[in-house]
């Protein structure tokens, strides 16, 4: 017979097997027993002239056989984890076996967003336009300074900005350069202005001036304040290392000498298209300048097939001098039915890069 789930459950936790209900007895009926069986007794004491022998005792309806030590452990075991299940139960809420409570999703948090770039273009405008109508001055038309300052300083601020009212001073060129943020919206920016002193035959001369400026709504820039002047290093900073110069290719270079002079010559004159590639764009040199000569011409050495680039030194003369200016020179080779020749499809000024 196969024991039910409840009974190997009892087993496991050391529970008494459950027993049949006993048959309800009248206490009428079970007193006039009791009398009974005393009468029997005492009659049987009176014939045989003595005591009654006790019955014999019952013998039990089984047998107690002792359990093996495997057993004993193997149920001690399993009430043990049966009573830990109902612990931890107990601890952890019997509703979170059946229905875990649901994890909690945290939503990716939103990236940082970068700060705006400072609006560097507008910073240098302004600088710039602050720049060229702060150091020119004319004691005869001081009102020309004041108005163009104006356009470029907050409402009510001082348009004369230190200058006392005397002299006369120009500017030729302006050259914005670094901006250099501050906190609160604030930025220095650097202009180098060449200066020129009309009537003193002084030369002109460069000067820098550090421009204070602040961003307001719409990126818009203002002049917060009096510049300051610095000066102007007497060199630029040293370049980085230059790369080895190419090696020429002297039978090529000696091939298409010629056609190289002939279309820097074509440069000056306006007539560039009969010696230039099909498809270049190279517009020629304005009036005034002249194609002196081709003082140096060199390809440099490829093993790749197609277009060849060389490096020309060249000789103008404008403004009734000369000056001899490097350029590279990108030629093609062009064919047609009865002949082959390089021609000229770009032209970049410079050394090689």
């Amino acid at each position: 017979m196969v024991p039910s789930l409840g009974a190997i459950a009892r087993k496991i936790a050391g529970l008494p097997e459950p027993r049949p209900p006993e048959p309800e007895t009248d206490p009428v009926q079970a007193r006039a027993a009791v009398w009974e069986a005393a009468g029997a007794e005492l009659a049987a004491q009176q014939r045989g002239g003595g005591p009654v022998a006790p019955p014999p005792p019952r013998t039990p309806p089984w047998v107690v056989e002792p359990e093996k030590s495997g057993s004993v452990a193997a149920r001690r075991l399993g009430r043990g984890l049966v009573w830990g299940v109902l612990a931890l139960a107990a601890l952890t809420g019997i509703r979170s076996w059946v229905a875990p409570p649901t994890a909690r999703v945290t939503p990716p948090a939103a990236p940082a967003e970068a700060a705006p770039a400072y609006p560097e273009a507008a910073a240098q405008a302004v600088a710039a336009r602050l720049a060229r109508a702060y150091l020119t001055w004319d004691a005869d038309a001081p009102d020309v300074r004041a108005a163009q300052l104006a356009a470029v300083l907050p409402p009510g601020a001082d348009t004369a900005m230190g200058w006392d009212g005397d002299g006369r001073q120009t500017v030729a060129a302006v050259e914005p350069g670094t901006v250099t943020p501050g906190p609160r919206g604030r930025a220095r920016v650097r202009v180098d202005v060449l200066l020129a002193t009309p009537g003193t035959g002084a030369p002109a001369r460069w000067v820098g001036l550090d421009v204070p400026v602040a961003r307001t709504t719409g990126d818009r820039v203002v002049v917060t304040g009096q510049p300051g002047l610095t000066g102007v290093p007497a060199t630029g900073p040293r370049p980085p290392a230059a790369a080895p110069a190419p090696v020429s290719d002297t039978d090529l270079s000696r091939t298409t000498e010629s056609a190289v002079a002939q279309f820097l010559a074509a440069l000056t004159t306006g007539d560039t298209a009969t010696v230039t590639a099909p498809g270049a764009q190279i517009p020629p040199l304005p009036d005034g300048i002249e194609f002196r000569s081709l003082d140096a011409w060199a390809i440099d050495q490829t093993e790749k097939a197609g277009d060849r680039t060389g490096t020309a030194l060249v000789t103008w003369e404008i403004g009734g001098a000369t000056i001899q200016q490097t350029y590279r020179v990108v030629l093609t080779r062009v064919s047609s039915a009865s002949a082959a020749r390089w021609q000229v499809a770009a032209l970049h000024g410079g050394d090689h890069m």
